[in-house]
């Protein structure tokens, strides 16, 4: 029998926040540490050659044609340090006191996972009050966490603080811009030189013209007749997202059962899951001609689509024996939401808007070795880990 999902919706009586400085500021001004300017420098004047195209210079804003955009948070990490700043943190505690009703901040603690002067993540724990309307999923998403997020540049991971945040066991991936940077559909178009017909197919896709299987299917048929060994053309040209050997390397000698369950194709994620030592790998079929030299243009099997790629992390838990609790789903597309939705943790990579929005989780992080501070894992133990 499946495991069932993690009641994900049921408020627990512990939460814990994870938080990520995003060391890539899209701030416009440095840090003051690391100004070539001090505050005593007189400010150069602006020239009509300064000013960006489109930019009119004007005196009076009763002459500006448009409305002024409302003004964004203060970029405070800027102020007070390019990283988790005890302001930084304060912040944080007098924030949640605020949006949790009955949570006093005496009853908050945080722990550096660096031990670094400038430490860029923290683990906050704080108790959920039994009275508190505030459920998981709600915090998540609330308005309060955005701005906070947006003006000390960080991102909030929020958990149940349960014995399975920690001791997860087995890690679901998706493979295009996750585990490795490139779009395979778009390497093999670029190939063969059919990038017009695959965009044209992506853009029919995104409007809802196409679902998932008739837009790959259609991919597919502009593979008709491209030799077989198109694939060990294009091995070369695949590179791992940064972080991702060593996280499979550190997941591995915590006990973890690893997969990669992708919408492309089954030579590419074949090896790929080799090259890495994961434990599963599924992926769609290509047909080759009967003397094996070219591909057909056509598909056999079952399409490795979003549902099929929930399915698939229920039956390896069920294999395995391992509670969706004990599940860490992580990818890039729409098409991964299911999955992430059944397990205990599932985490949007580098995604999308949209599927950052509805993700669980969301990471952008430089490296996705990161994703061990969700577990807990401080710094000093991810290095024990890879040594």
């Amino acid at each position: 029998m499946t495991s069932k999902p993690p009641a994900l919706d049921v408020a627990p009586s512990h939460l814990v926040a994870t938080l990520f400085y995003k060391a890539d500021s899209p701030h416009f001004f440095p840090h003051p540490d690391l100004s070539p300017r001090s505050p005593h420098d007189a400010i150069p004047s602006a020239s009509l050659e300064s000013l960006k195209d489109g930019v009119v210079p004007t005196q009076n804003m009763e002459d500006y044609p448009l409305e002024p955009p409302t003004p964004g948070p203060n970029a405070l990490d800027n102020l007070y340090g390019s990283y988790i700043s005890q302001s930084c943190l304060s912040d944080f505690f007098v924030m949640l006191a605020d949006i949790i009703p009955g949570l006093e901040q005496g009853t908050i603690q945080s722990k550096r996972l660096e031990k670094a002067k400038f430490c860029r993540v923290v683990e906050v724990t704080f108790p959920l009050p039994a009275s508190s309307p505030v459920a998981l999923e709600t915090l998540r998403r609330h308005e309060a966490v955005s701005r906070y997020e947006r003006e000390w540049n960080v991102e909030c991971v929020f958990q149940a603080d349960s014995i399975y945040r920690r001791y997860k066991r087995l890690a679901v991936f998706d493979m295009d811009s996750t585990l490795i940077q490139q779009e395979v559909i778009d390497e093999i178009a670029s190939l063969i030189g059919v990038e017009k017909e695959v965009s044209a197919i992506t853009a029919a896709a995104m409007n809802g013209e196409l679902d998932f299987e008739a837009s790959l299917r259609a991919r597919c048929k502009l593979l008709n007749g491209v030799p077989s060994t198109v694939f060990e053309t294009l091995k070369p040209r695949i590179t791992l997202n940064e972080g991702v050997q060593d996280l499979i390397i550190a997941l591995k000698r915590l006990g973890f059962k690893t997969a990669v369950l992708s919408g492309g194709f089954t030579p590419l994620t074949g090896w790929m899951g080799q090259l890495l030592g994961l434990d599963y790998a599924f992926a769609n079929h290509l047909v080759v001609s009967a003397d094996g030299a070219t591909l057909t243009g056509e598909l056999t099997g079952e399409i490795v689509h979003a549902e099929k790629k929930r399915q698939h992390v229920l039956e390896i838990a069920e294999k395995e024996g391992i509670l969706l609790d004990q599940v860490i789903c992580i990818g890039d597309g729409a098409n991964d939401l299911p999955m992430m939705a059944v397990a205990g943790l599932g985490v949007a990579f580098h995604a999308k808007p949209k599927v950052q929005m509805q993700a669980p989780a969301r990471l952008n992080s430089k490296s996705m070795l990161d994703v061990l501070y969700l577990f807990g894992l401080s710094r000093e133990e991810q290095e024990a880990l890879l040594r």
